[in-house]
């Protein structure tokens, strides 16, 4: 099956080819009008951009095959991620990709900022020479404020101290224990506008960092401190930083990003005084450009030839490393939840689900086993991504906790199904990795391969029941490859797993249901016999 790939920005011609050569359909169509993208949207599987196409809801809503969507950079307010979640579309960026790019630009709208190069080229290119109207100031032992400790953040210190600054960041998830205080002091924000001369912002752009430099706190920063956001436009209230410059409040600002972009022809940015501007070059460089296109094309392939999620944004776990290590618990909670949406006879109700052991990262593991339960119940498509929002819309209750209490398992994971008139409850482990195996059902132990054709049979526990359901499915030429019983209620109920050669048809299971011994007998098909 050839997989549409639609490609609505500019991106590298070894990204294009790399899709291509990896049996992958491209759809390339950078700088289109949206009639022409609309046209594209019901047959694409995935679509990746950079930051001049805005995704919508109506977007993603009319693209009913749309499966993954790549950035190829580091930003996503380009696209709505909630409604992306909602149809269960993964979301993906590419982190790495613009670090080094984004904080070489911080540093040189920093110096050039200090040593007013830009104010200079102006003047000397009018003709006047103003020596004495434009001296700068060294970095050498100015206090750097540093918003945001992530990976630009980081390089941006790193290139800081090189020049003898004196270095305080601020970052709600970041403690002093992530850095050397003697490089780098952690603080609050209040005391970092407070002390800082140069201020550079690296955090993304939300509810919570939306005009987060207003007014209110420029007039807390030092009147000879400047201010530098290679960030995000939307981060500082540009009006008040208008104002802020013009008034005095402050002596400079550098810019490389708006909230609206192209800026605004009216802004009063432009004719603000002691103003850097530049044109959202922070990720413009040829190496940044190839490793942010490459870098989306090769998490596309890993995608959909091999069913990898490579950064996702909008799944519980996304870090290469932790999801390797989680795979074989995900592949045991796919078949746990395939097996009890068959064995489900009424509506489900609730699922709960307890990880214990080295099955450490419920959250992920247990979105697994609601999906899977889920998509073998209803006509939608359910992933990781909108699991636990359709079971929301269906009313599901769900639930997952880590238990750190000592099992005989390295690892288990329990799931527990609530239906209208009846309680199911599987319990699985991985041993050795990667075999995976079935060791609890109803309550009794096993020891189960959940892998081909199965009945799960209630039955009588009398003499005779495994010979008559043996002799019965014999007599079908249906070839029974084990038999695992086990019994509960008392000893006057059995359940039996039946795992077969090859799946029965509806005749015959209505023939094992007619054995006066049997109470219930439902059949569960995993692998290739589904």
């Amino acid at each position: 099956m050839s997989f549409k790939i639609l490609i609505t920005d500019p991106l590298s011609d070894m990204g294009i080819e790399f899709l291509e050569k990896s049996g992958l359909e491209v759809i390339y169509k950078p700088n289109v009008e949206k009639t022409e993208i609309d046209e594209c949207l019901e047959y694409i599987d995935g679509w990746i951009i950079r930051s001049g196409t805005k995704i919508s809801k109506e977007n993603i809503l009319d693209a009913k095959k749309l499966q993954i969507i790549g950035r190829a950079g580091v930003g996503t307010d380009n696209i709505d991620i909630e409604s992306a979640t909602q149809s269960g579309v993964v979301v993906m960026n590419v982190p790495d990709g613009n670090t080094i790019s984004a904080a070489e630009h911080t540093i040189a709208m920093m110096l050039s900022l200090s040593r007013n190069i830009q104010l200079g080229h102006m003047s000397l290119v009018q003709g006047a020479w103003n020596r004495h109207k434009l001296v700068g100031n060294e970095l050498r032992d100015k206090i750097l404020g540093v918003v945001g400790l992530g990976k630009i953040g980081r390089e941006v210190i790193k290139r800081a101290l090189s020049f003898d600054m004196k270095i305080v960041g601020y970052d709600p998830y970041v403690t002093q224990d992530s850095f050397d205080e003697s490089e780098v002091k952690v603080i609050s924000l209040n005391e970092l506008i407070k002390t800082s001369d140069y201020i550079t912002l690296h955090v993304p752009i939300n509810d919570a960092t939306r005009n987060l430099f207003n007014l209110e706190q420029m007039k807390q920063m030092k009147k000879t401190s400047k201010i530098i956001n290679v960030a995000r436009g939307g981060i500082i209230n540009e009006n008040d930083l208008t104002l802020a410059l013009n008034d005095n409040i402050i002596s400079g600002a550098a810019l490389d990003v708006y909230e609206n972009e192209p800026l605004d022809k009216d802004s009063g940015l432009l004719n603000a005084k002691n103003i850097l501007l530049t044109p959202h070059l922070g990720a413009s460089t040829f190496e940044a450009k190839e490793g942010v296109s490459l870098g989306v094309c090769k998490q596309i392939v890993e995608f959909f030839c091999n069913d990898k999620l490579l950064n996702a944004l909008n799944i519980p776990v996304s870090d290469p490393s932790i999801m390797k290590k989680m795979l074989p618990y995900y592949k045991l909670s796919e078949k746990i939840g395939l097996i009890l949406s068959q064995l489900s006879s009424t509506a489900v109700k609730e699922v709960e689900v307890v990880c214990y052991g080295n099955a450490s990262d419920s959250k992920s593991i247990s979105l697994v086993v609601l999906k899977s339960i889920l998509s073998g119940m209803i006509d939608q498509r359910v992933n990781m991504v909108n699991a636990d929002i359709v079971a929301k819309e269906r009313n599901i209750k769900f639930s997952h906790t880590y238990n750190n209490k000592e099992v005989k398992f390295l690892s288990l994971v329990k799931c527990i199904v609530k239906t209208e008139n009846e309680i199911l409850q599987i319990s699985g482990s991985v041993f050795d990795e990667n075999h995976l195996r079935i060791v609890n059902v109803m309550g009794f132990d096993i020891d189960l391969n959940p892998s081909g054709a199965m009945l799960f049979v209630v039955n009588k526990d009398m003499p005779g029941v495994i010979g008559n359901i043996g002799s019965l499915l014999g007599d079908y030429n249906i070839n029974i490859a084990e038999y695992l019983l086990g019994r509960i209620d008392n000893d006057a109920v059995a359940y039996g797993i039946v795992k077969l050669d090859s799946r029965v048809d509806k005749n015959i299971l209505d023939s094992i249901l007619q054995l006066d011994e049997v109470l219930s007998a439902k059949q569960v098909l995993v692998d290739e016999f589904r």
